[in-house]
């Protein structure tokens, strides 16, 4: 699979990309001002949104990546800022948590969906986050959510985009791989459709 990591420009961007090479998967990270024809002509089979430097989910534009949600046909991750950015895209909200998130977090998943297959409920997630998803998109539904974070993931209903409040990359998210490969098998599933 040819995953592609967009650099929103988080201190952990390399370690998703890393965590797709051991995959062995087809991966480069590349600036999110890169030009959405450059992906399309790059035949991608999925691409991930990354965190970003703080408050740049709410704040701040995230580059092209509006035009990567919209023109691309594949399955897209956003995590941390790409999560918050997604979600502000498509109609929700992003604005400070009541009680911001670091370090380990006990999340429960509400519905077991394709990207949080295997993984089990309640799980250890490592967040990293002042702000989250306050409103979610029309379009999207909670898949889990923690005590102080209600929107940990979202999914879009019929397209293939995602978003995950904390950080998948890091081996203090308990069922981290396990997440990146169920991503790898939504992107492969997709593939084989079109």
């Amino acid at each position: 699979m040819r995953i592609w990591v967009v650099d929103n420009g988080s201190q952990w961007t390399h370690r998703e990309w890393r965590v797709l090479r051991y995959l062995k998967q087809d991966t480069q990270m590349v600036d999110n001002k890169t030009p959405v024809q450059d992906l399309l002509a790059a035949d991608l089979d999925g691409v991930l949104l990354s965190g970003g430097a703080p408050r740049v989910g709410v704040d701040g534009e995230l580059g092209a990546c509006g035009d990567y949600l919209d023109q691309l046909n594949v399955p897209i991750l956003g995590i941390c800022a790409g999560h918050q950015f997604m979600a502000r895209h498509f109609g929700g909200d992003a604005s400070p948590g009541k009680r911001p998130e670091f370090g380990q977090v006990e999340m429960t998943i509400a519905e077991h969906d394709d990207i949080l297959k295997d993984v089990p409920s309640p799980t250890m997630v490592w967040a990293s986050h002042h702000d989250e998803v306050s409103k979610l998109p029309p379009d999207f539904k909670v898949l889990a959510s923690s005590e102080d974070c209600p929107v940990q993931v979202m999914r879009h209903k019929t397209r293939p985009l995602f978003g995950m409040s904390y950080h998948p990359e890091v081996e203090h998210t308990q069922a981290g791989v396990t997440m990146f490969k169920n991503f790898i098998r939504i992107c492969e599933e997709h593939k084989a459709k079109r």
